[in-house]
């Protein structure tokens, strides 16, 4: 019997660090696993740093084996620039290299598609519809409207430009992966109806067992991934006076970074970009971890809900949304509104060590293997993609 043949095309992979190439890289072990012959072509990496990793400086192409899944990762200019023309240059760059890749090399006939940027998402399903592959577009944000609700994009002939190519993914692709009910309903609303299916960004990590240990003042809150300019970690500890037995320990990268690391507050420990199998490692020992967006963005469910409670730590979630109902409805922590700066400012002030103990770690635990099953979701996918 041949073997299946599918094509991972991302802006993001492995060994860049996130819930971005996490996300793709699960997926494309999980297809290898299940008997596909799975390539993934992506940029040279570059995430979050903004320039090109030490091991690939130089490479204009890069094919590698890795785990049995084939890699192709091709040349752009990189920038983590604010500069909104600089960012667009760099994604462009990317499609440059990514219509050559269409051309030059044989692509499967299934294509998964992760949408988000939009030049790259478009670029991509522009030549599985002119090459006539059957796309499966995996839409994790809701670009441009993501853009236009944290202030990055404003209403103009650019925004429309990028509207059009939205609904151009879309209408050409032939099944559209949602991670949230609200990005299904959004595409509802915009009048396609492709076939559509939740497919959540779940962790696939063996969950370590949870040892709980008594719990002692000072209360350590965690934040872990990107330091970006979506979750505004900077601009809220700013805009809040952490109370004397509160401390905020932070690991990642990204443009707050530097801010962050020298902060005001010996209350603030920043630590640095770590590995995930370190972070996993460390981030147990901390009582519970932040999970904020600077503004609610439609669609949006951060996956560090379910990274975070799969290793046992409850969370303090503040980043509106669906991911709200979740955290709530599965007793997996607590719930403050996106931007209301002064109801986190109370919550920590009476934030006490009793409040923490009532949710035990190894019930978040449980509850969050319960509710958030990758392979009982990989399995369903897999069905609907022999389906195409």
């Amino acid at each position: 019997m041949r073997q299946k043949s599918i094509l991972l095309v991302s802006n993001y992979y492995p060994p860049e660090r996130g819930a971005a190439p996490n996300r793709i890289h699960i997926m494309a072990q999980a297809l290898q696993k299940a008997g596909y012959r799975v390539q993934v072509v992506c940029p040279l990496p570059n995430y979050p740093t903004g320039t090109v990793y030490a091991a690939f400086k130089g490479k204009v192409y890069s094919k590698t084996m890795e785990n049995d899944i084939e890699v192709h990762r091709l040349w752009l200019w990189p920038s983590k620039s604010t500069s909104k023309l600089v960012r667009l240059l760099s994604m462009l760059s990317f499609s440059f290299s990514l219509k050559w890749f269409f051309l030059l090399k044989r692509i499967p006939s299934q294509v998964i598609v992760q949408y988000s940027p939009v030049f790259v998402g478009f670029t991509a399903v522009w030549w599985c519809w002119l090459l006539r592959k059957k796309t499966i577009l995996n839409v994790s944000d809701l670009w441009p409207l993501a853009g236009l609700e944290m202030g990055i994009l404003q209403k103009g002939w650019y925004y429309t430009l990028l509207e059009k190519m939205e609904r151009f993914c879309y209408r050409k692709s032939h099944l559209i992966l949602g991670q949230s009910e609200e990005i299904l309903s959004h595409i509802v609303k915009q009048g396609f109806q492709s076939r559509r299916f939740l497919y959540r960004n779940l962790p696939a990590f063996a969950p370590p067992s949870v040892n709980e240990t008594p719990k002692k003042l000072p209360i350590k809150i965690v934040y872990a991934g990107l330091l970006g300019m979506a979750q505004g970690l900077s601009k809220i500890l700013a805009a809040i006076e952490l109370p004397p037995h509160v401390e905020i320990h932070i690991y990642g990268d990204g443009p707050d970074a530097e801010t962050l690391a020298q902060p005001k507050n010996v209350q603030v420990i920043y630590n640095g970009a770590v590995s995930r199998e370190t972070l996993h490692q460390e981030i147990t020992k901390y009582d519970l971890a932040f999970i904020p967006l600077i503004n609610r963005i439609y669609g949006s469910v951060p996956s560090k809900i379910f990274e975070f409670t799969r290793l046992g730590l409850p969370v303090l979630y503040m980043a509106g949304g669906e991911g709200g109902a979740l955290v709530s409805e599965n007793k997996l922590g607590w719930v403050v509104p996106v931007q209301n700066f002064d109801a986190l400012q109370q919550f920590l002030k009476q934030l006490t060590l009793e409040q923490v103990e009532a949710f035990p770690k190894q019930e978040i635990q449980q509850r969050a293997i319960a509710a958030f099953d990758f392979e009982r979701q990989f399995s369903l996918f897999l069905k609907e993609l022999e389906t195409l």
